[in-house]
């Protein structure tokens, strides 16, 4: 039987997880996995520099100095690969990307990854019986093709900032930096900040500038949030326009600023894929994605890691056995129509809890039942319980008190059952 040539773009925490399993079947597949970056681990990758690299390689990362992991290791871990037990469950990015590097190193994938490797473009070649896919990458100023059976497209999308359009930013006289751009409160010491945006890392990185700012304004059309803050942060509706010095909420009111803080969010951005792939973003959609991963037109075609506001590596985990499960035939796949029928419920769904199209990947706890649904498909062991039981705490827990929920330790006793503690 040949061997299924698989093509896996980026080396990120969903790429290795992509490697880590088509690798485990050798007699199946043969598998090569391409990262532009010098390291595996993607967006854990902190750097200091903004912009680009010194090779001209735009900065992928978005992780800022003082970031700890917002949810626990206890379910931010493969479920197969777990954390080290001595750690405490709110981690560095600097212990995460450790963690990446020991799971490349203890699965062997180094010798299947090609660093320094940037995808210039990817292309169906249509056959009679299947899709092929050349693919054209660059190494070292050497430029080489390669066809496969199947691509997994890895590339994350914590990468190209989503920026909005406010009237009156052309007038605003202060500073106007997105998230990504984010490194250390030092940079804001005594000013006053606007942050925009109460998503995790928009809390998250109020509280961090907090530490250096004079003061910081947390700005969304959110119910307010009801927990203990700093006490030079406050909370204000969304902005309707800027001036030279000034900011008007959309309540009216007027505030003199110094800093406009973006944590608006990133885009989706494939831009590798040949136009003939007819993948579709739209106001942060990405389709035709059947169960958020398979192209349905190019079902050899697939994408790890579109789903937001999740457990991402366990996700991660559950999507790539989603898409093996395809390619060695075990799942048969609805038709094209049916699965376009599938993609049009999944989204009239969110649309009719008034949801806006912008959170068509969005899951939140609703990720627990995608999860479980894809594992039956696939006919693979299904994520513990106990993950969606402590995520639900977690979330309870920082609902509570942004200051003090990654204080609290847990562990894990069974299947079902987890432990919790607060540090004192």
């Amino acid at each position: 039987m040949m061997k299924i040539r698989v093509a896996v773009i980026g080396c990120g925490a969903a790429g290795l997880c992509a490697l880590r399993h088509l690798t485990a079947r050798p007699e199946l597949f043969d598998a090569v996995g391409f990262e532009q970056l010098n390291n595996v681990g993607g967006t854990w990758n902190y750097t200091d520099k903004i912009g680009t690299y010194d090779n001209g390689i735009p900065v992928q990362s978005s992780m800022y100095k003082n970031l700890r992991t917002n949810l626990p290791k206890e379910v931010m871990a493969f479920p197969d690969y777990p954390f080290p037990s001595n750690l405490p469950s709110f981690v560095s990015h600097e212990v995460v990307l450790k963690y990446l590097e020991n799971y490349c190193e203890h699965f062997n994938l180094q010798q299947y990854i090609k660093l320094e490797t940037r995808i210039d473009k990817v292309e169906p070649i249509e056959g009679e019986n299947q899709t092929e896919w050349k693919v054209t990458s660059t190494c070292d100023g050497t430029t080489e093709c390669n066809k496969f059976d199947s691509v997994i497209v890895c590339n994350g999308h914590y990468a190209v900032p989503l920026l909005p359009e406010i009237p009156g930013m052309d007038k605003f006289t202060g500073t106007i930096v997105h998230s990504h751009n984010y490194r250390v409160p030092e940079e804001f010491k005594d000013q006053v900040v606007i942050c925009l945006g109460a998503g995790s890392s928009g809390q998250d990185i109020c509280l961090d500038i907090a530490t250096s700012a004079k003061q910081v304004i947390l700005s969304h059309n959110n119910t307010p949030l009801v927990t203990p803050l700093p006490s030079n942060v406050s909370q204000k509706p969304g902005i309707s326009e800027l001036t030279a010095d000034s900011v008007v909420y959309k309540d009216n009111t007027v505030e003199k600023i110094d800093v406009l803080l973006l944590c608006t969010g990133y885009k989706y951005d494939f831009p590798f894929l040949d136009d003939v792939c007819k993948v579709g973003i739209m106001d942060e959609r990405v389709t035709p994605l059947y169960k958020h991963i398979i192209h349905a037109k190019y079902p050899s075609l697939s994408f790890i890691g579109i789903c937001k506001q999740i457990c991402p590596f366990p996700q991660f985990q559950n999507q790539v056995q989603f898409v093996l499960s395809m390619l060695d035939k075990s799942q048969s796949l609805p038709s094209y129509e049916a699965m376009l029928v599938d993609i049009d419920r999944d989204f009239n769904e969110r649309l009719g809890r008034g949801l806006p199209t912008r959170y068509a990947h969005h899951m939140g706890m609703a990720q627990w039942d995608y999860n479980d649904a894809i594992a039956h498909l696939g006919g693979f062991q299904t994520i513990p319980k106990v993950w969606k039981a402590m995520y639900a705490q977690v979330s309870a827990r920082r609902k509570e008190n942004l200051i003090t929920y990654k204080k609290r330790q847990y562990d894990i006793v069974d299947n079902v059952l987890f432990k919790e503690k607060l540090d004192v």
